[in-house]
C-alpha cells in the first residue's frame, strides 16, 4: 500500500533528515516509527502527503507516484491525525467532523450521517456531542474527534503524528485501547509515529525502530524485544525489554497446566477421591457445560462435617483471563488477586474451561516466545530447560 524506495531528504544547509530510506507497509497494516526527537520519522510522515517533498527517491501509494498526484487531492485520499487535534473552534463537533466530505462536494445531508456514524464509532453519542464546540470537549474527546474527522471520507491511508502525547497517562491508555478496537474494525494502513517505545509495542504490527534518518530495525514488536538487530535498538528499547515482551505474547493453549477438575453437581466425595489420588491442594469447579465457575480448596473436601455436593462448597473465581490474553494482563492479575495461578478460559465461547497459567509457565511461554522467533518456529514445538527438569 505504502512502498518508499531509496528515500532521502536533504535540506540546504547540509542536514540530512533521512537517509536513503527504504520499506513497504502492507494494506491494512498498522506501523508505529519510533525513534527520539530529530530521528527523521516525522518527516518520514510528512513525506507520504507530500507536506515535505523529498530530495530523492521514491514513494508510492497503492502502486502510485504521489509526485505525479496533485497535492490536494492526494491528502484528500490520505487522513491525518496530530496532537494537537487542529479542530476548527467556531465549528461544532460533527461540522469539525463532516469537514473532509464536505470538501470533497458531498451533500450536506449525507457529509452529516457519515460524521454522526464516525462519531458514534469513536465512542461519542452525536446527539450528545454533535452540537458542542471543541473548546467544550476534555483532551481526550478532542482527539476522538480528529480520529473521527481523519476517517470521515474513508480514506485507505491513516497518517497519525504523536496523537495521544498532549494527554495524560491514564487518558492515553484508554485512547490506545479504543484505537486498537478502531482498526480492527475499519483495517486502515496506518502510519504512527511515537517517541513511546511501549506504545509503539503496544498498537504496531510493526515497528520500524528510526536512528539519525535511518531505519535501524523494522520488524514484529515481538522480534523487536526479544532480538534487538544492534546495540542502538537494544539501547533504546531498555533493558525491561523483557517485561515489555510480556505486553506482545499472548497466552497460547500450551502454556497452560491441567489441574484436578470436579463439577458443581458431583458429590463432595468424589472431589475428595480425585484431589487424595493426584496430591492437589485444589481443584478447579466447572458447571454441567464445562464453563468455569469458580474452585475449591482442599480442606474444604475433608473436613470432618464435610457433605453434599462441590456447588455447595465452591469458591468464587476472580482471577481468570480468556486465551490470547497477553502475559503481561496474566502477571498482572496474578499480583491484583495474590493469586498462584489464573484460570484461562476460550474467549470464543461462554467460558469454557482450557487450564491454568501459574508463574513459572508464565515464564516458560516468555522464554518460548523468544526461542520460536530466533528458530522461525511455532511457540509449541520449542523446549525450555526448567530447573524443575534439569
Amino acid at each position: 500500500m505504502i512502498r518508499f524506495e531509496h528515500v532521502t531528504k536533504r535540506y540546504a544547509d547540509g542536514t540530512t533528515a533521512v537517509d536513503d530510506l527504504s520499506f513497504e507497509v502492507a494494506e491494512g497494516e498498522l506501523v508505529t516509527l519510533v525513534g527520539p526527537s530529530g530521528c527523521g520519522k516525522t518527516t518520514t510522515m510528512k513525506m507520504v502527503n507530500r507536506l515535505i517533498e523529498p530530495t530523492e527517491g521514491g514513494i508510492f501509494l497503492d502502486g502510485d507516484d504521489i509526485s505525479t498526484i496533485d497535492p490536494v487531492e492526494l491528502r484528500r485520499r490520505i487522513g491525518y491525525v496530530i496532537q494537537q487535534v487542529g479542530l476548527f473552534p467556531h465549528k461544532t463537533v460533527l461540522e469539525n467532523t463532516a469537514t473532509v466530505p464536505h470538501l470533497l462536494g458531498w451533500k450536506r445531508g449525507k457529509g452529516r450521517e457519515r460524521a454522526a456514524e464516525l462519531l458514534d464509532l469513536v465512542g461519542l453519542d452525536p446527539s450528545l456531542y454533535g452540537d458542542r464546540y471543541p473548546e467544550q470537549l476534555s483532551g481526550g474527546q478532542r482527539q476522538r474527534v480528529g480520529v473521527a474527522r481523519a476517517l470521515a471520507a474513508d480514506p485507505p491511508v491513516l497518517l497519525m503524528d504523536e496523537p495521544f502525547g498532549a494527554v495524560d497517562p491514564v487518558v492515553r491508555e484508554r485512547l490506545q485501547n479504543e484505537f486498537l478496537k478502531l482498526q480492527a474494525q475499519v483495517r486502515k494502513t496506518v502510519l504512527f509515529v511515537t517517541h513511546d517505545i511501549e506504545e509503539a509495542v503496544r498498537l504496531g504490527d510493526r515497528i520500524a525502530v528510526y536512528g539519525q534518518g535511518r531505519i535501524e530495525q523494522f520488524d514484529s514488536p515481538a522480534t523487536v524485544l526479544g532480538a534487538p538487530a544492534t546495540p542502538y535498538v537494544a539501547d533504546f528499547v531498555g533493558a525491561d525489554r523483557g517485561l515489555k515482551r510480556l505486553s506482545v505474547t499472548p497466552i497460547e493453549e500450551s502454556d497452560l497446566d491441567q489441574p484436578p477438575v470436579v463439577h458443581l453437581d458431583d458429590p463432595l466425595v468424589t472431589a475428595t477421591e480425585r484431589l487424595r489420588s493426584e496430591g492437589a491442594r485444589w481443584a478447579v469447579v466447572l458447571d454441567g457445560r464445562d464453563n468455569l465457575h469458580g474452585w475449591i480448596p482442599a480442606d474444604a473436601t475433608t473436613t470432618a462435617t464435610a457433605k453434599g455436593t462441590v456447588r455447595e462448597h465452591a469458591r468464587r473465581m476472580e482471577a481468570w483471563l480468556p486465551l490470547g490474553a497477553p502475559l503481561k494482563q496474566a502477571f498482572a492479575t496474578m499480583l491484583q488477586h495474590d493469586a498462584g495461578w489464573i484460570a484461562v478460559i476460550d474467549k470464543e465461547s461462554e467460558g469454557r474451561f482450557l487450564g491454568v497459567l501459574t508463574p513459572a509457565r508464565l515464564h516458560e511461554a516468555l522464554r518460548r516466545s523468544i526461542d520460536a522467533d530466533a528458530q522461525d518456529v511455532p511457540r509449541a514445538e520449542v523446549a525450555v530447560e526448567t530447573v524443575a527438569t534439569a
